[in-house]
């Protein structure tokens, strides 16, 4: 029994979550970040997107929604995530795990690229970094959120904050809501007007 009303709580909360979407504030992120993407790929740049742990498989699964397949047959679009053991273990043991990302963002990133940086607290300092090497390199730059928005609040171009959830699996479970919702939006602006073949 005692499970049984955890569960309903828990499931409750997730339904919550799902109720931000809606948000006016939540509803204009996701289309102008949809739009920047999108630019970004009719101008033949490329999205660069990172995070830790949970967020960084969120980051990935965003990554291959674009470079695979989401809901219909449709070219590439070219989108990498931040995760080669090589590199990752590289740099964190020569330099520090906080420099991780921003090698990655200066090895890979020119102007008019798009980078994304998911960190539920919005302190992770590898994350930081990223996002000022982004800057330094003339990246547009959208961050996902939670718990207020920590160190990065307003550092990014556009963000999304997560409220009312102090939990990461809550925030994360918008974030990737929303990851879904932009690449959906991101194939209505690019191919719209081909024909729709189902995956």
């Amino acid at each position: 029994m005692f499970m049984r009303k955890q569960l309903l709580h828990s499931i409750e909360e997730c339904i919550q979550a799902a109720g931000q979407l809606k948000l006016p504030h939540v509803v204009a992120f996701i289309e102008q970040a949809s739009k920047m993407v999108a630019d970004a790929f009719q101008a033949n740049n490329q999205v660069i997107a990172a995070g830790n742990g949970g967020s960084l498989c969120d980051a990935a699964h965003f990554a291959e929604e674009l470079t695979g397949f989401f809901r219909h047959y449709r070219r590439p679009l070219p989108a990498i995530v931040l995760s080669e053991p090589g590199h990752l273990t590289c740099t964190a043991n020569d330099v520090g795990y906080e420099w991780v990302f921003a090698r990655g963002v200066e090895a890979y990133g020119k102007a008019g690229d798009v980078f994304i940086g998911l960190t539920t607290s919005g302190n992770s300092a590898n994350i930081i970094k990223a996002f000022e090497m982004a800057q330094q390199k003339g990246l547009k730059t959208i961050a996902f959120l939670g718990k207020g928005g920590g160190k990065l609040k307003g550092l990014a171009d556009l963000e999304l904050i997560v409220e009312a959830f102090q939990t990461s699996d809550r925030i994360q479970e918008v974030h990737m809501a929303a990851m879904h919702l932009m690449v959906e939006m991101i194939e209505l602006l690019l191919f719209s007007k081909e024909k729709a073949v189902p995956c």
